[in-house]
Order: C-alpha cells, then sequence, then structure tokens
C-alpha cells in the first residue's frame, strides 16, 4: 500500500512538473508541421541529457526543429556546418594572442552552447567528428591548458544524409554508440505537404517566444530520474540487449548470422533513461513495457552490427530490432 501511495504522489509531482512539455510540443507544432517523431526524440533527448543523431534527406526540418526548441527554452544555440577542411578548433576553440594583455588567452568555439547543431557529421574528417565526441562525452573542452565546463543543459543533434556518400567519412560504430539516439526521419504525408507549401507561401514563419529557462530544463531532469522502473522493467529492458547479443538464446537463431555484435552496457542504460523520459512526456510517474518497446529502435537501430549476409538479404537493424521486441516476452 505504501508503494502505490508513493507512485501517486510522484504522478501528482510529474502531472504538475511536466506541464511544459505541452506548451513546448505546441510550440514546436506552429513552425514545424506533422515530424511529431523527431519533435518527441528530442524532448527524449533534453530530458536525458542524451544525444542524438538524425538521418534524413535534406528539407525535412532538421536544422529548424533545433533550432525552434533553443528559442523555445530561452537557450543559447549555435550551428556548425561540416566541412571536409574543418579543424578541431574551429569546433571547440583555440589560443589566441592577446596584444592588450600581452598573453594568450582562450578563444571559445560553437561548442560552448546549450543546443549545438553538427550539421552533416560525416562531412568532416575523423579528427573533428572526435573532438566533438568528446565534449559530448567528457561535457567539457580543453583549449591549450585549460579546461571549460559545457553548459547546461548541453544537446548535440548531428545530422547526416543518407543518400549523397561520395566524399564522407562515415561515423565509426564505437564513436556512434555516443549518441542515445539515433532518429530516421521520411517524408511528409501529402496533407501534411499541401500544409507547408501553405504555410511557406503565406511569408514569415510564426514568431516563438521562450516557454521555459534552461533552469527549468535542469529541474526537469531530476524530476525525471525520479520515474519508478520496475524491477520486472529491468528485466524486460536487459532481455532485450540481451537478444541483440545472443538471438539464439531469446528462440531467433535465424538472427545470429545477421549480427555480427550487439548492444553493449551503454544500450541498456540508453533504453531505461528514454523510456523514463517517454513515460515522463505521457505525465507517468512509472515506465510500462509500451515505453520501452516506443523508444528500442531510436535507441538500438545502431548498436547493433550487420554481417555481409543481413547486407546481402538487405536486411536493416530496424527490422531485426522489431523482431526482437515481437519475441521477447513482455513483462
Amino acid at each position: 500500500m505504501a508503494e502505490s501511495i508513493d507512485i501517486r504522489e510522484l504522478n501528482a509531482l510529474i502531472e504538475q512538473k511536466s506541464a511544459f512539455v505541452s506548451s513546448l510540443t505546441a510550440g514546436m507544432s506552429r513552425v514545424i508541421v506533422g515530424q511529431k517523431h523527431l519533435v518527441e526524440a528530442l524532448l527524449i533527448g533534453l530530458l536525458s541529457d542524451g544525444h542524438i543523431l538524425l538521418e534524413g534527406v535534406p528539407g525535412l526540418a532538421k536544422t529548424l526543429a533545433i533550432k525552434t526548441l533553443a528559442q523555445l527554452v530561452d537557450a543559447e544555440y549555435s550551428r556548425i556546418q561540416f566541412t571536409p577542411d574543418l579543424l578541431p578548433a574551429d569546433v571547440t576553440g583555440t589560443m589566441i594572442y592577446s596584444q592588450k594583455d600581452e598573453r594568450f588567452r582562450a578563444k571559445k568555439g560553437p561548442v560552448f552552447a546549450n543546443f549545438v547543431l553538427a550539421d552533416e557529421i560525416n562531412r568532416a574528417p575523423a579528427k573533428v567528428q572526435s573532438a566533438l565526441l568528446e565534449a559530448m562525452q567528457e561535457h567539457q573542452v580543453t583549449i591549450g591548458s585549460d579546461t571549460f565546463a559545457l553548459p547546461s543543459p548541453f544537446l548535440v543533434m548531428a545530422t547526416q544524409n543518407p543518400i549523397e556518400q561520395e566524399g564522407t567519412y562515415p561515423l565509426p560504430e564505437a564513436q556512434v554508440d555516443r549518441f542515445m539516439l539515433k532518429v530516421v526521419i521520411d517524408y511528409p504525408t501529402i496533407e501534411e505537404e499541401k500544409l507547408i507549401i501553405r504555410g511557406n507561401l503565406q511569408g514569415a514563419r510564426p514568431a516563438v517566444s521562450p516557454v521555459i529557462s534552461a533552469g527549468d530544463v535542469v529541474s526537469a531532469r531530476s524530476v525525471v530520474e525520479q520515474v519508478y522502473i520496475d524491477e520486472k522493467i529491468e528485466q524486460y529492458i536487459a532481455d532485450i540487449v540481451f537478444a541483440t547479443r545472443y538471438p539464439d538464446r531469446y528462440g531467433l537463431p535465424r538472427l545470429k548470422d545477421l549480427i555480427t555484435f550487439g548492444g553493449s552496457p551503454r544500450a541498456s542504460i540508453n533504453l531505461a533513461k528514454a523510456s523514463r523520459a517517454y513515460a515522463f512526456i505521457k505525465r507517468r510517474g512509472y515506465v510500462i513495457p509500451e515505453d520501452v518497446r516506443a523508444v528500442a529502435h531510436d535507441v538500438l537501430r545502431h548498436r547493433i552490427g550487420l554481417s555481409y549476409e543481413a547486407e546481402a538479404a538487405d536486411v536493416t537493424g530496424e527490422e531485426i530490432v522489431s523482431d526482437i521486441i515481437n519475441k521477447v516476452e513482455v513483462p
């Protein structure tokens, strides 16, 4: 009985603390037509301190989405256009000599913002990619001999274009693992397309004003951390991740030759964190199996290594995740 009272109190707290989610979603939908999944993924990343890798053809409002979110949160936004001639110092910053002070001082790069859009991350060489990924992981940057903490909240949304692979530097599997979610976005429906045409022909985009501060996001994160995950849900998450490593143990022997490596413990951690954030967005103080299933594709699709057999049979990570969540027993 005590536990049910706790859950009731937690639900009341989350109902109160998650009120801003509706304002954020409404603000996003004023500027962006459709793309509900993209907006949800951005909110999950924001609430669980995770970064997002977005894959989609040009023109699907990837840049506009993160820019709008930054305006709604009253936070600093920066965009880094990744190109083959970009240097790590162009991202993190560098030491410059001040004649006035007669000494070197650090000039911070564009990574020092709350929301960083790394546009076409696969266009820049590995050393630039790793400079950004290190900042994402450590939440700090070293320039010269000084180390600077990055602002909080700090969200990186990196985009990559799946159609043009000539002259690109694909992210290594070990580095892709640093992203909490990999979101694949598709074309809008025909009805949404008509709304997009109509909206753009009318001229100026609707102006959005901040609905919460960066400090509110940080306090909301501490509430998300209180969302209750039952032991059965923990077991369910562990089973899903283990099924990516040992599919034959879960009655999926045909997947064994299609997978070269499964999800790491980081996959389990991120699946739990993303499920909690999703429950919070849905105004619930506890995680249910549907929350885990809702985020499983975005958390796992980039953490499964596909074999040559899988590529020859045209099997995607998406299909493998679907097979696993349909097979693993739901608590």
